[in-house]
C-alpha cells in the first residue's frame, strides 16, 4: 500500500464533515469492507460506551478513506486477515511493561510504514485533562480501540 500523509487524512477529515457524508461512508463500507464493519459491529466491542462504538466506527472510515485515496484498488480484507492481525497487536500491547498509554505504544511505530496512519489513531485517543468540551475516550476504551485502529490499517498494507 502508498504511505497514506497526514495531509490526506487531514482532507479525508475535512470531507467527511463539510459534507455529513457518515452515513453514506458507512454503506459505503459495508459493500467494499463487509469484514470490517462485522468486526466493528461485533461483541468483541461490547466494552466500549455507545460514544466510543460510535467514534470508532467514524476513526475507521476516516483510515479507510485515507487508504483509498491513496490506493484507489485496496483488497477486500478477509475475517482469517483481520483477527490474525488483531491477535499479534494484543500480543505487543500485553507483552508491554509501560504504563501509560502513549508509552505502550511506541513499540507500534517502529518501522511502521504507515506511521500517518498510526499517529492520527493515538492522537484521536489520547485524553487532553485541559480539554473537557470535546467528547473523550474512557481509559478503558483507548486500548480496544487503538488495537482496532491499528489491526485494520495493518490488512489494509
Amino acid at each position: 500500500m502508498k504511505f497514506v500523509s497526514e495531509a490526506v487524512i487531514d482532507q479525508v477529515v475535512e470531507a467527511l464533515q463539510e459534507n455529513n457524508a457518515y452515513e453514506t461512508e458507512i454503506d459505503a463500507l459495508r459493500v467494499t469492507q463487509p469484514t470490517v464493519l462485522a468486526y466493528l459491529l461485533s461483541e468483541n466491542f461490547d466494552v466500549l460506551t455507545v460514544q466510543e462504538k460510535e467514534y470508532l466506527l467514524y476513526l475507521t472510515l476516516v483510515i479507510m478513506n485515507a487508504a483509498q485515496h491513496v490506493n484507489p484498488e485496496l483488497n477486500e480484507v478477509t475475517q482469517e486477515q483481520l483477527g490474525g492481525a488483531e491477535e499479534e497487536n494484543y500480543a505487543v500491547m500485553s507483552a508491554s511493561k509501560e504504563k501509560r498509554f502513549r508509552d505502550k505504544l511506541t513499540v507500534f511505530f517502529e518501522d511502521y510504514p504507515q506511521e500517518d496512519l498510526l499517529a492520527f489513531a493515538e492522537d484521536a485517543l489520547v485524553i487532553d485533562d485541559e480539554d473537557t468540551e470535546t467528547f473523550q475516550v474512557t481509559k478503558e476504551g483507548r486500548e480496544p480501540i487503538f488495537l482496532a485502529l491499528k489491526s485494520i490499517i495493518d490488512v489494509l498494507e
